[in-house]
């Protein structure tokens, strides 16, 4: 524990240290960030000193508790300039972990008038949160067995051909490509006609696949064609896999079962959506193509931006909105939702088990990207499937106990788990947010947001008294 105690202290040092710099640079318009920033620095140095140990190889108890931990203690120095500011504790750590987690569900309103270190204080924690999910989810998760979550890293590391000597190198690799793609985001932005500073926090949450704007409207501020299709192609490069931009650049290699089965979905999506909408409520057809395209990859990869209230587009719309909220991006991408590689997986499988109901006696292998899917990998991807499911039904009662309506119920618990910020119906839908909610169901949405963001898994694996009684 004095391990794990350690390395979040450094966490908070380095939170503390972020907010310095962010007030320096841009100026402490809220005036909460300095004092924000000492007391999250010196609670990270007492933390430090106080537990200071030797580094040592993470045993698999370790690890478990370091994935869970970080993303508590992420939120909770988050969340220090929110509560300073003015919003109360229980909005101050929702709006927190939903930037960590790269949710996107927001409290807060009136941000058109929001003061700007706190706008880019929540862009901020959505970059930082998409870049340590990729780094967890390539370094720790593979190895935790989350859900499929090793295949990720068999799939974006050859270590036969030897691309990247170690895995630090490979995240460096990884963390330079989404530097790149966020800066060419925030050119394009700016190319299209938006403000130095909406470029930023609008850069800073699209390549997360975070979604939060500083604007009421979300994205539908900008009545921009360009600026609307080049957040859709931003968008959807942030639903692929990371890893499989460096694969690409390195060896002009762009095949991958998960990317081509991602870009079918939103392919497909797209175009019958627009057909729908094109005959439900006509008009020129190039916009509607243009704004199911931006709302349909906002959902599939996550990142929550709207352009319109796509829940007026009939109830067909609304439904295929819904499923495709659980759908998710690319596994390696800053996606939440249950990712294309395990949706491959899954449907493999029941293909083969129908079959075998015709064939009893035939002999068949579950394969993925050429290669056979082991055991322990096709029962953690239907482990993860029912966790998932679990936990979006308990989520959705429990919030119908406190007593929201049964669409807020259902869409929010998904959304929390999936991590893609609005739901459906007037309250939390793409026109509303999640302020109006009592507390107690911001703190069950809080949970959904957490779990959803480590898999699952992660998460119960360390609520279970065998953890904690037995040494792994």
């Amino acid at each position: 524990m004095r391990l794990i105690i350690f390395i979040n202290g450094l966490i908070l040092i380095f939170g503390g240290v972020i907010m310095a710099a962010e007030a320096i640079a841009f100026g402490n318009e809220s005036g909460v960030f300095l004092l924000a920033s000492a007391l999250t620095i010196t609670l990270g140095v007492l933390l430090s000193v106080a537990s200071h140990c030797d580094f040592s190889d993470l045993r698999t108890r370790e690890t478990f508790l370091l994935t869970a931990t970080v993303w508590l203690t992420a939120s909770a120095f988050g969340m220090f300039p929110l509560y300073m500011w003015h919003l109360s504790f229980t909005d101050a750590f929702f709006e927190s972990m939903s930037a960590v987690t790269t949710t996107g569900s927001t409290i807060m309103s009136g941000l058109d008038t929001t003061p700007h270190d706190i706008l880019l204080w929540r862009g901020i924690l959505q970059w930082l949160g998409g870049v340590g999910f990729i780094v967890t989810g390539m370094a720790l998760l593979p190895m935790l067995k989350v859900g499929g979550m090793q295949l990720f890293r068999t799939e974006s590391s050859d270590q036969g051909e030897k691309e990247l000597k170690s895995s630090t190198m490979f995240a460096a690799a990884t963390f330079w490509a989404y530097l790149v793609l966020t800066v060419a985001c925030m050119i394009v932005y700016s190319i299209g006609g938006m403000g130095f500073f909406d470029a930023l926090v609008h850069g800073l949450t699209t390549l997360s696949s975070g979604g939060f704007s500083n604007y009421d409207a979300s994205f539908g501020h900008f009545d921009s064609p360009f600026l609307q299709w080049s957040a859709t192609f931003f968008m959807a490069c942030a639903g692929i896999p990371f890893a499989w931009y460096i694969h690409a650049a390195r060896k002009h290699e762009f095949r991958s079962e998960q990317v081509q089965a991602y870009l079918v979905v939103v392919g497909v999506a797209v175009l019958l959506l627009t057909i729908w909408l094109w005959a439900f409520r006509g008009g020129d057809i190039l916009d509607a193509l243009r704004l199911v395209a931006f709302n349909v990859v906002s959902a599939v990869t996550t990142t929550g931006y709207a352009t319109t209230d796509y829940t007026l587009w009939g109830g067909t719309a609304a439904v295929a909105f819904f499923l495709l909220t659980a759908m998710g991006g690319c596994t390696g991408s800053t996606s939440g939702g249950a990712k294309m590689m395990r949706w491959i997986i899954l449907v493999r499988s029941l293909k083969i088990q129908i079959y075998k109901i015709r064939y009893p006696h035939v002999i068949m292998r579950l394969k993925y990207e050429g290669k056979t899917v082991s055991d322990n990998v096709l029962d953690g991807v239907m482990s993860f499937f029912v966790f998932y499911i679990f936990t979006v039904a308990i989520l959705a009662a429990a919030l119908d106990m406190i007593g929201l309506d049964f669409s807020t119920a259902i869409s929010g618990a998904l959304t929390s788990v999936a991590n893609v910020g609005p739901g459906v119906g007037n309250i939390i839908g793409p026109a509303g947010n999640f302020a109006s909610l009592p507390d107690a169901a911001k703190w069950v949405l809080f949970f959904g947001m957490y779990v959803g963001r480590l898999e699952m898994l992660t998460v119960f694996v360390i609520l279970t008294r065998g953890f904690w009684r037995e040494a792994i």
